[in-house]
């Protein structure tokens, strides 16, 4: 089984019960996550009414033992190099953060759970929200 890649959405959905994402954490024998997304986050903590809570239990899930931290490295660039310039052909930019999500995906050979349709637009790259879409 594959890996699975949290975008910051699927952790927000997680963290809703969405039952979809629930099925996914459970099912995944590792889950990674990306600083960005992790600042992605943290950012969007900021200035909200639970943004201590949020932390606490943000923090509490990277300690779970099936989760993985990957950082960005040279290889992540490479990919980014060449995502970047593959969507510039198709005429389909995505969000620069993204890009970096799905280079960090690639390069581990993760699948990213995700509500963003755009990623789906990155060649070899199996995305979306539900078991069927990243694992049958």
């Amino acid at each position: 089984m594959r890996p699975v890649f949290f975008d910051t959405n699927a952790y927000v959905s997680f963290k809703k019960n969405e039952s979809e994402i629930v099925e996914i954490i459970q099912y995944a024998e590792c889950i990674c996550i990306s600083p960005i997304v992790i600042g992605e986050l943290l950012s969007g903590f900021e200035g909200g009414n639970k943004t201590s809570q949020n932390k606490i239990e943000l923090q509490k899930f990277l300690e779970s033992p099936r989760i993985r931290i990957y950082n960005v490295t040279i290889d992540t660039s490479h990919f980014f190099s060449h995502i970047y310039h593959s969507l510039k052909i198709k005429g389909k930019p995505i969000p620069t953060n993204d890009l970096w999500i799905a280079s960090q995906a690639l390069e581990h050979g993760c699948v990213v759970c995700t509500h963003d349709k755009h990623f789906s637009y990155i060649d070899g790259l199996i995305s979306g929200n539900t078991l069927s879409d990243l694992f049958l």
